[in-house]
């Protein structure tokens, strides 16, 4: 009987290039077996049938898990035209529309143009959204029909990189929420030739860009005593948030759950250093200028 291994104290992020046919659950399942910590989780679900950039939290990283989520995401999208799919991607039932003459590239960068800033986006039948406990995937795979909220959604940019045969790929960056499958079917409902996807691969999230990301096949294969140079600090993927350096006064407040007083600063959530530049976690500061943790890291990873 092999000895039970037991679980390391490590905190960070590790960066994956997630690979095309794997679940997001099972690339967190790998890094668990390689790096074994004590916990992990990953942010932003990837389909099976996606690829790329998939942030693995580690230990106290898994704290900030849901604050990685609220930086805007960057995608390739492929769209088959002349076609629909009733999941709006190529794990469906795949009708052809007979489509007689595909839109010109005029009329596609048109259309792209109407997708543009803030609106409402109906989440799809096939998603893991919840309802009365059941993921919706469960409900239309029973052929049930469930009456959705349409969700608000922003996208900054909507970019054509390629138009070849009836084969369009997108490059998109979105706000979270958004899913690019119903995208895909709305762009080809525009279009008046139906679409679905038809491939997918988030190439970032924030500033983080997927080349910084490593496969599942290299953190294999890089040595144990190296692995660790593949954790990447938390607070890399929230540098979308404005920071505050604390004075040693103001930290050991903080840390004491007391409310800081600043005056003229604006009301948001803070990344909150020491004077040496360590990340100590992130605070909340109301209208009037006081600030009061909102999560910190344990004192462990920050002495």
């Amino acid at each position: 009987m092999q000895p039970k291994r037991i679980k390391l104290d490590i905190s960070g992020v590790i960066m994956v290039d997630k690979p095309l046919g794997y679940s997001s659950n099972q690339a967190l399942s790998k890094i668990k077996w390689l790096f074994n910590p004590k916990k992990a989780g990953h942010t932003g679900t990837l389909d099976p049938l996606a690829t790329g950039l998939l942030p693995i939290c580690l230990g106290e990283a898994t704290k900030f898990s849901s604050f990685l989520l609220e930086s805007d995401k960057t995608y390739e999208a492929s769209i088959k035209l002349g076609f629909k799919s009733n999941t709006g991607d190529s794990e469906g039932i795949i009708e052809s529309l007979n489509i007689e003459q595909l839109p010109s590239l005029k009329e596609i960068e048109e259309t792209l143009q109407q997708f543009l800033g803030h609106q409402e986006q109906l989440p799809p039948m096939y998603s893991a959204l919840k309802f009365e406990g059941k993921p919706l995937y469960e409900y239309a795979r029973r052929g049930e029909e469930i009456a959705r909220k349409k969700r608000s959604i922003n996208i900054t940019s909507l970019d054509l990189i390629d138009y070849s045969d009836n084969i369009l790929k997108i490059r998109v960056v979105c706000s979270k929420g958004t899913y690019i499958r119903t995208l895909a079917s709305d762009i080809g409902d525009n279009l008046n030739t139906g679409g679905y996807l038809i491939g997918l691969r988030r190439t970032a999230i924030g500033s983080v860009n997927v080349v910084q990301a490593k496969t599942l096949d290299l953190i294999e294969a890089t040595e144990n005593e190296e692995r660790d140079a593949l954790i990447f600090p938390v607070d890399k993927f929230l540098n979308y948030l404005n920071e505050i350096k604390l004075a040693p006064n103001e930290e050991g407040a903080i840390k004491d759950g007391k409310t800081l007083l600043f005056k003229e600063m604006k009301e948001g959530i803070y990344r909150l250093y020491d004077q040496g530049n360590q990340f100590l976690g992130l605070g909340t500061m109301d209208s009037h200028g006081y600030l009061k943790v909102r999560r910190l890291l344990s004192l462990s990873c920050v002495e």
